[in-house]
C-alpha cells in the first residue's frame, strides 16, 4: 500500500472511530434520560429533557409523540409544566422545519412566564419562513425584555437587514459587537451593512474571516449580490 492510500485509510478509520464514539455517547445519554423518566414518572422535566435530546438526534416523530404524551399527563397539573412542554413541542416543530406548527405552539405562550423565549422563537420561525416583517415585530418585542441580549439583538438586526433597513440593522449589530466583539457572523453581516452605507467595512470582514471562516466563505455569494446592488444604485 502506497503512502497516500495509507493516509486515506487512516483518515477513514479515524472518522469511523469518532462516529462510533459519538454513537456510544448518544446511546448512553438516551439510556440515562429514559431511566430518568422511569425513576421520576411524575416529573415533567424528564420528558422535556428526553424530547430535547431526541431533537438533537433528529428523531422528530418520536420527540413529537413524547412531548404530546407529556402534555397529556402534565398540562392540567401545573402552569409551569404546560408552558415548558408547549415550548418543547414548538422547538420540535421548529427543528423539523414545520414552522406554522411551531408558531401555533409559541403563540400559546405569549402571556406566560416563558413569553420572552416564545417571542424569540416566533421571530426565528418567521425568519425561517422569510416573513421578515413579522420576524421584526417579535424580535423587537423580545428585545424590549432583553435589551442587552446579543442573541436577540442579532436576530433583530438580521430581520432588519433582510428588509433592507440598513441603518437600523447597523444599530443592533453594533449592540451585538459591543457584547461579543469577535463574533464572526455579526462582524460579517455588519460588514455587509457597512458596504451599503458606504462605511469602512474591511475591519468587519477581517474579524469575520478570522473568527468564523466557514460563515465568511459561505457568505461570499451574499457579498457579490451586495456589490451588484451597490453598482446598480450608483448608476442611478
Amino acid at each position: 500500500m502506497d503512502k497516500k492510500s495509507e493516509e486515506i485509510k487512516n483518515k477513514q478509520q479515524a472518522v469511523e472511530k469518532e462516529r462510533e464514539r459519538k454513537q456510544k455517547k448518544a446511546d448512553e445519554t438516551l439510556h440515562k434520560l429514559v431511566k430518568d423518566i422511569d425513576d421520576n414518572p411524575h416529573n415533567y422535566q424528564t420528558y422535556y429533557d428526553l424530547g430535547a435530546f431526541l431533537v438533537e438526534l433528529h428523531n422528530y416523530t418520536q420527540a413529537e409523540e413524547l412531548m404530546m404524551k407529556a402534555l397529556g399527563l402534565f398540562a392540567d397539573r401545573s402552569k409551569k409544566a404546560k408552558e415548558t412542554l408547549t415550548y418543547g413541542l414548538g422547538n420540535v416543530y421548529y427543528a423539523a422545519g414545520e414552522y406554522d406548527k411551531a408558531i401555533a405552539q409559541f403563540n400559546g405562550l405569549s402571556n406566560g412566564d416563558m413569553k420572552t423565549d416564545a417571542y424569540i422563537m416566533l421571530a426565528q420561525s418567521y425568519m425561517a419562513k422569510e416573513d421578515y416583517k413579522h420576524a421584526v415585530v417579535f424580535a423587537l418585542t423580545a428585545q424590549g425584555f432583553r435589551r442587552q441580549d446579543p442573541e436577540v439583538n442579532y436576530l433583530l438586526a438580521s430581520s432588519l437587514l433582510a428588509l433592507g433597513n440598513f441603518k437600523e440593522a447597523a444599530n443592533f449589530y453594533d449592540k451585538v459587537l459591543q457584547a461579543k466583539p469577535n463574533d464572526g457572523k455579526a462582524n460579517f453581516d455588519r460588514g455587509i451593512v457597512a458596504m451599503v452605507l458606504e462605511e469602512d467595512f474591511k475591519k468587519y470582514f477581517d474579524l469575520a474571516k478570522k473568527n468564523d471562516r466557514k460563515y465568511f466563505e459561505k457568505g461570499q455569494k451574499r457579498l457579490a449580490d451586495i456589490e451588484k446592488f451597490i453598482q446598480v444604485k450608483n448608476k442611478k
